[in-house]
């Protein structure tokens, strides 16, 4: 199951109250949390308010129709209890915040909206490079994740020599651009 339906299904199962679904989130997010919490001058039973508040804080979201997740579980939660803890801690004097020069704190939705933003932002790219085509496709994957020299490319790829498999990496590479932009422009 792709990890992005599991977190769907995570989310639809939380709005649900269906037990296993909060179990899962529970297991997967806790220690985390937790670690972070006791790490920061917290306790178990700290992590255990914090956590429980951020859950009712994706739980209320999640109910929302409007609400669309599309960070991971796991960084919506660690986000949330972050600045939860840190505005507890600075309630107690235990925490003072570093506001030389700053105007304001950024809120937990800020911080969210930036990773929507990104994982976005990566989506529409692996749709862009779905939509590419071969040779295109392979030849940017070679370059750019396998990391092959142009050497190499070029003989894999059947080129006379690594300045024409260069070109052509250039010719792909404003293609996956055009792609990219063309679907960025239409999604805002």
């Amino acid at each position: 199951m792709k990890p992005e339906i599991n977190e769907q299904l995570l989310l639809k199962g939380l709005v649900a109250n269906d037990t296993k679904a909060v179990e899962t989130i529970y297991k997967e997010n806790f220690t985390m949390v937790q670690s972070f919490i006791i790490n920061n001058n917290g306790s178990y039973d700290d992590a255990r308010d914090i956590f429980q508040e951020a859950i009712i804080t994706l739980y209320e979201k999640a109910k929302s129709e409007s609400f669309v997740l599309t960070c991971q579980i796991k960084t919506y939660i660690y986000s949330v209890c972050r600045r939860l803890w840190l505005k507890r801690l600075q309630q107690m004097g235990r925490y003072v915040m570093q506001t030389d020069g700053l105007e304001e704190t950024v809120s937990v939705e800020e911080d969210i909206d930036v990773h929507e933003k990104r994982n976005a932002d990566f989506a529409m790219m692996d749709r862009a490079l779905g939509s590419l085509g071969e040779p295109c496709k392979s030849l940017l994957q070679a370059y750019y994740m396998q990391k092959k020299d142009m050497t190499e490319i070029a003989s894999e790829f059947g080129y006379t020599n690594a300045d024409n498999a260069k070109n052509q990496k250039y010719k792909c590479l404003m293609r996956l651009k055009k792609l990219f932009f063309t679907q960025y422009n239409i999604g805002e």
